[in-house]
């Protein structure tokens, strides 16, 4: 396994991969590091598809807001380095934002619209567009077949898909399912700042997803009594601050009055417990 941290070392490591496989695929992971187990079944999806498997390390400044956690987000390139060579990684490729944007930053960027505007982008102004930049700037760099991306990050992976498509990108986006811990609560970078009193509460985030699609697949397709009903349970939950818990298109990412059985309906929400925002969401199963 090769670490890269220029961006002219990995494109050389790329050209002499090709020129020795000949006309190998790639497969990329992009991650903002402190891997865990979620990040490992992306790895693993790319190394059962791809001759070679890519993997970026990297905290994107553009992502995080004024008053966001980029200085303390969670770094630990040794343990991550360890973890994607067991899991057969090829290459990391692990820059640091001077080499990512220059000396005198980023004049030029990528504006998500609607995709954007809801969601997480109502409360991070400006986070969609900072993902879509660093990502377009990767796909450039890596130049892969396909880039694997958690389902967890709901409206990410679809804004990254619709990306590609309206820039007509030579890319595969390949949406993995989320991993959980045993109770249910999804994996994230994010979990480690938990007390053991707000990650007891935290798992109530998938619990109110579940008691959705309960009530769905007995019958309620009224997204305001679906809503109550799980505001009611989160009442019960003071250290569950919620941010949003919206029921939209699965493809437009657009709310919905009701849920219809012909067209995908994915439940999101995203809460601070304590002062972690973390996110989940369900892709609504109406038949049990």
């Amino acid at each position: 396994m090769k670490i890269c941290t220029s961006i002219t070392d990995l494109r050389q490591s790329i050209l002499d991969i090709r020129v020795k496989m000949q006309k190998p695929t790639i497969g990329f992971v992009p991650t903002m590091g402190f891997l865990h187990e979620g990040h490992a079944s992306l790895i693993k999806r790319a190394r059962s598809l791809d001759d070679v498997v890519i993997v970026s390390i990297f905290v994107n400044p553009l992502q995080f807001g004024p008053n966001e956690d980029y200085n303390r987000y969670p770094r630990e390139i040794e343990q991550d380095e360890k973890l994607c060579e067991g899991l057969g990684v090829d290459l990391i490729f692990a820059p640091t934002a001077l080499e990512m944007y220059g000396a005198d930053g980023c004049e030029t960027s990528i504006h998500v619209a609607y995709l954007g505007d809801h969601l997480c982008g109502a409360s991070r102004p400006g986070h969609f567009d900072g993902v879509c930049t660093v990502v377009a700037k990767l796909f450039q760099i890596v130049t892969p077949d396909r880039a694997y991306f958690g389902k967890k990050d709901a409206q990410q992976w679809r804004i990254v898909r619709r990306m590609v498509k309206d820039l007509s990108m030579p890319v595969e986006i390949v949406p993995c399912e989320i991993v959980r811990e045993e109770d249910g609560l999804a994996k994230s970078s994010r979990n480690v700042y938990l007390s053991p009193e707000e990650r007891q509460e935290a798992v109530h985030l998938r619990k109110t997803l579940l008691l959705i699609q309960d009530a769905a697949i007995k019958g309620q397709r009224d997204v305001k009594q679906l809503k109550s009903l799980a505001l009611a349970y989160l009442a019960d939950h003071p250290l569950v601050a919620l941010d949003y818990l919206e029921l939209v298109d699965g493809d437009t990412l657009q709310p919905c009055a009701a849920i219809r059985g012909e067209a995908p309906t994915l439940c999101a929400i995203a809460a601070y417990v304590g002062k972690t925002r973390l996110i989940d969401n369900i892709e609504l199963e109406l038949r049990a």
